[in-house]
């Protein structure tokens, strides 16, 4: 089977800088303190955050899947720019063969910014996708949010 991917872009008032090192590259220290009721704990687990680098997020009852473990690909901190693959839990060996994301972020002419993400995936043979690709948006949707409200809250985090 071939891949197949999805997109979308979020819009915030945050600067890019803020909202990258919060929602993408430290989202595993920030997501059990934001939003625990989905994710319970979250570590690196390999690496010092650069390429290659590991972490792990165990989730409450709230996700269809208890943990997820990520790597880092890519990232270019000038430009804002990450790709990350799962690599096990999540979907994987269930639903998809593999998936990946790749962050973009751009600053906006408000001083905020604009965040495209691309998802990329394969799934398994005879896996159908349904609800699947709305509830990954509305994820990613409320990632974004919950960072930009604690930004917003903490004009000194991150900065």
């Amino acid at each position: 089977m071939s891949s197949s991917s999805w997109s979308c872009e979020i819009e915030s008032p945050v600067p890019a800088a803020r909202l990258f090192k919060a929602a993408v590259l430290d989202w595993h220290n920030l997501a059990p303190k934001l939003v625990p009721e989905i994710v319970v704990s979250a570590a690196g687990i390999e690496g010092d955050g650069g390429v290659g680098s590991m972490r792990q997020f165990q989730f409450s009852s709230a996700m269809p899947f208890s943990y997820a473990k990520e790597r880092l690909d890519f990232v270019d901190h000038d430009k804002l720019e990450c790709k990350q693959s799962l690599v096990e839990g999540g979907d994987i060996g269930t639903k998809i063969e593999s998936a990946s994301s790749h962050f973009k972020f751009e600053t906006t002419s408000n001083g905020g910014c604009a965040c495209k993400v691309v998802a990329t995936y394969k799934l398994l043979p005879g896996v159908e996708v349904k609800d699947e690709i709305t509830m990954a948006k509305e994820t990613m949707m409320g990632i974004f949010k919950a960072a930009e409200a604690y930004l917003l809250a903490n004009p000194t985090a991150y900065a």
